[in-house]
């Protein structure tokens, strides 16, 4: 995998520090380099929120040594503040910055190209096109690191961090050097106003420095054939996918190829001079057309009359991943001439449409949020209110799948911890509807606590309910400050959402167990009710990390002869583990997924489901 192959690059580059907030589709690098970690000497953690995980990381590279950040795209804006003051102040030790961006989405809530904030911030950065790539190019991002005394954006997509490749393991450097920080106040106070104008000019040096790398053959390549009249320039996973197409239908003699790895700075003198020798280029690049848009302005100024394809000419699309068979479509335009065999996958994968049913993801069987929402909305209805009365924020978490049938609870998904801070906004425009924010416990810890605060000194009529399953349970169960326990598995305080809630001078704070449907209710209810800030911390273990525990319960059953086909249990649960057997017109549990939460029996008016 991609982000194995990034851990393991990072290990041969004798990387002492690494952190990041749990994001796919980057969270695997740090897994990988926590299974490591004792041996190899590296502190290894997830870190509160990606701004935290930066300036960790920031502080090791200070001492000189090297350090290595991860998160997904919207991470990088979490980090935002960090990383601009990170680019005046410099770096001593190699910091490695590794950014994945999402085209698609498949797990994130926007397309963002996080290749304008290398512009913004006048780093460099470096794209892979493959996990070969990924493990050598993230070993010479610590070098240049150190070469230019910058940190180094590492920027990736989806396909590269979770596609597979064979790479070739390279020898572990050992660093021996004691980390010390050098007292540098000119450098590292960002008060002097004066001080930052002249850390903004090193800022600019030292990205002019970073162009000779640029222009250098190990970061911009030629290859095909150097005459041709058409050309491809082309970044990222896109140049897996062009090598793979020019193989396939032989087209190395037709084009001329510039592959791009360092895309800030651009190398603007090869780039010039491979337009000038071209009619027609097309510029493949995921996402923003930021190569696009740049190499068209090269051109421009350097008076050039090629024509470039790309998005803007709508040769390519401007949403969405790319495959073999978009650049494919792409490049019959470029040469003028239909490649076969893309009409013929066209089809078969419209067909395989057809064929596939439509099927949202549940929530898991047991998923203590099932509980937590069908007790929020039985609560509002026993309170006499109508839907639209009672706006519910939703977070980022697997809990956002209750906008969803049968919950269709959450009005809005925002970003980490708008929840909170949504909720206080609609009450303080003196909306009548009731607010209650959804969060999950590591959302919680991330970015909730703020708006928490600011919700109780400013009095917000709100109900915060904090779903917490003691996990990050979305990218894969990496634990958080309440798990009890770190990255790398060590024993550590758990600290308890509800403490928080206290010392902040919430007045109405619960506990429940979201498996007890009445009692969950009830002080949802009382919570509703409340004047001021109310938070009910609706707490049960994730039920998978539950069943590796050993914790399962056993399962329960239907009982066919007191079954009246209602279909209560499966409307109020939605759990993936009832179903319905439309013969007997009975309701059916598949006892080897249930997890014996029981939350079904409790809404079965007859009685008819119990425990095995």
């Amino acid at each position: 995998m991609g982000n194995e192959a990034i851990a393991r690059g990072a290990i041969e580059a004798g990387v002492r520090v690494a952190t990041a907030y749990p994001g796919t589709p980057s969270t695997e690098i740090i897994e990988s380099l926590s299974l490591v970690a004792e041996e190899m000497g590296i502190h290894v953690e997830w870190a509160v929120n990606e701004k935290v995980a930066l300036e960790i990381a920031l502080g090791a590279a200070f001492s000189g040594v090297r350090a290595l950040v991860a998160m997904k795209a919207p991470g990088i804006n979490v980090a935002l503040d960090a990383l601009m003051s990170a680019a005046y102040s410099g770096t001593i030790g190699g910091l490695v910055i590794v950014v994945a961006d999402d085209p698609g989405p498949h797990t994130t809530q926007t397309e963002q190209d996080s290749r304008w904030l290398a512009k913004m911030t006048w780093l460099p950065m470096i794209e892979p096109s493959d996990p070969r790539d990924a493990k050598e190019f993230v070993k010479r991002a610590f070098e240049l690191s150190e070469a230019l005394e910058l940190p180094i954006i590492f920027r990736t997509t989806t396909r590269i961090n979770h596609s597979s490749a064979n790479v070739s393991l390279g020898k572990i450097m050992k660093i021996d050097k004691e980390p010390f920080f050098k007292k540098d106040p000119l450098r590292y106070v960002r008060a002097s106003m004066k001080g930052n104008r002249e850390r903004h000019a090193w800022l600019l040096k030292q990205y002019e420095k970073a162009r000779n790398f640029a222009e250098s053959e190990e970061f911009c390549r030629i290859e095909g054939n150097p005459d041709s009249e058409l050309g491809v320039i082309v970044s990222g996973v896109s140049y897996a996918y062009l090598r793979e197409l020019i193989e396939k239908y032989s087209l190395s003699n037709k084009i001329a190829i510039l592959r791009i790895i360092m895309t800030n700075p651009l190398p603007e003198s090869k780039i010039s001079e491979f337009l000038a020798k071209r009619k027609r280029v097309l510029i493949l690049e995921e996402l923003d057309p930021y190569l696009e848009t740049l190499i068209k302005k090269i051109a421009f100024e350097e008076g050039l009359s090629v024509k470039i394809l790309g998005k803007e000419s709508n040769t390519l699309p401007f949403v969405g991943e790319y495959s073999p068979g978009i650049v494919l479509k792409a490049l019959s335009e470029l040469l003028g001439e239909e490649l076969g065999g893309r009409k013929l996958r066209k089809d078969i994968l419209d067909k395989a449409g057809e064929l596939v049913p439509p099927r949202t993801p549940p929530m898991c069987p047991g998923c203590p949020h099932i509980g937590s929402y069908m007790a929020l909305k039985r609560a509002i209805r026993e309170l006499g209110l109508r839907e639209e009365e009672v706006v519910i924020f939703g977070d980022i978490g697997c809990y956002a799948l209750s906008f969803q049938p049968p919950f269709r609870a959450i009005w809005t998904e925002h970003c980490m911890g708008a929840s909170i801070g949504m909720a206080a906004g609609l009450r303080h425009a003196g909306s009548k509807q009731r607010a209650v924010a959804t969060i999950g416990d590591s959302t919680f810890f991330h970015m909730g606590i703020q708006p928490l605060i600011d919700a109780i000194q400013h009095n917000a009529n709100i109900t915060i309910l904090v779903l917490d399953n003691g996990i990050i349970a979305m990218t894969g169960h990496q634990p958080h400050p309440g798990s009890g326990y770190t990255a790398t598995g060590k024993k550590s305080p758990v600290i308890k959402i509800e403490d928080i809630a206290r010392a902040a001078g919430a007045k109405f704070v619960r506990v429940v167990d979201p498996y007890n449907y009445e009692e969950s209710t009830k002080v949802i209810k009382e919570a509703l009710q409340h004047e001021g800030v109310s938070v009910v911390v609706l707490r049960r273990l994730c039920a998978i990390v539950a069943g590796r525990r050993g914790l399962r319960e056993k399962p329960y059953f239907v009982d066919p002869e007191k079954c009246i086909g209602c279909k209560q249990c499966i409307m109020q649960t939605g759990c993936p583990a009832i179903f319905w057997i439309e013969d007997a017109k009975k309701a059916r549990i598949e006892e080897e997924l249930c997890f014996g939460c029981g939350l079904c029996s409790q809404v079965c008016p007859v009685n008819a489901i119990s425990r095995r």
